[in-house]
């Protein structure tokens, strides 16, 4: 085949991908209000279609080509800003690199059983099979703050083998999921100790990865070790109301998604060694680029 002929063939695949992608995330916006819509971002640039030919010189069957994209399934800790809700999601979607993309499904309220009933799941897994042809598919997926609450009557062993389908399904359709351990509540016993309230939820977590082999990040010590080190007012700031001590408003949601971030780029998940850095060969880090002074902040148990 000429040049001529496979540049036009790259091009007519990329609008097509282009196209589909337009289709998700629409109805990942039907599903959210008027003033969350920025939860989907940043995806607006990726409605531009552009006339060169993409990833020059790679293969269609050369998967470090492609592209990552991140569909976050979760509670209202992962979800969109609101004013009952939100998470770290929009701040670590804001650190892909285009044309890395990702939607944020995360469910105000949502256990990893309602997340399913209530059609959310169905969302996810439709992105994914929608996806993996032309992207590397990421799928994350954090729940326990409200799986732990006696009303949902959720044992810790229904949790962990509930994540441990969820993780299955997600690799028997080409995708990667992280299992994400609950970001730490910022409620305190002193000014530098927060409440440890999801200590169970979190082992269920490692022990579900464990268990089928799946790659997860340990967020909630990650968090709690953050929290401390920067003490209960400083921890203020991130709340999303002054008596919300579990989401994050707008800022904080930079700050823990930038530490997601860090996290599924390999930091380990302990304050300190500010000076680390992601291997350079691994595949990630040319799409996922976290703010370097936020992130030298939180490793150093200094308020971001």
């Amino acid at each position: 085949m000429s040049d001529v002929g496979s540049s036009l063939g790259w091009a007519v695949k990329y609008q097509k991908t282009i196209a589909l992608r337009l289709l998700i995330i629409l109805k990942a916006a039907a599903m959210l209000p008027p003033k969350s819509l920025f939860g989907i971002l940043p995806l607006v640039p990726f409605l531009q279609v552009a006339s060169a030919v993409p990833f020059s010189g790679q293969g269609d069957n050369v998967t470090s080509a492609r592209p990552p994209a991140f569909f976050l399934a979760g509670d209202s800790t992962t979800a969109i800003q609101s004013s009952n809700g939100g998470g770290w999601g929009v701040g670590f979607l804001s650190t892909l690199k285009t044309p890395a993309w990702g939607i944020n499904y995360g469910l105000n309220g949502a256990t990893t059983v309602s997340f399913v009933k209530r059609g959310r799941w169905a969302d996810v897994i439709s992105s994914v099979q929608n996806s993996t042809a032309d992207y590397n598919v990421y799928v994350t997926i954090q729940f326990g703050h409200n799986d732990q609450k006696s009303s949902a009557n959720i044992s810790l062993s229904e949790y962990q083998s509930n994540l441990e389908n969820l993780a299955t399904e997600v690799k028997e359709l080409g995708g990667t999921p992280i299992l994400v351990t609950p970001i730490t509540r910022r409620k305190f016993s002193s000014e530098h100790v927060a409440i440890d309230s999801l200590a169970e939820q979190r082992n269920a977590t490692i022990a579900a990865a464990n268990s089928t082999d799946t790659w997860y990040i340990d967020l909630n010590q990650a968090s709690r070790e953050y929290v401390d080190a920067i003490g209960e007012e400083a921890a203020q700031v991130y709340d999303l109301n002054g008596n919300d001590t579990t989401h994050l408003n707008d800022y904080g949601s930079v700050v823990f998604g930038n530490l997601v971030a860090d996290l599924i780029l390999g930091h380990p998940p302990v304050i300190g060694d500010v000076d680390w850095k992601p291997s350079q060969d691994d595949y990630l880090t040319q799409w996922i680029k976290p703010n370097q002074t936020i992130i030298r902040e939180i490793w150093s148990g200094v308020p971001a």
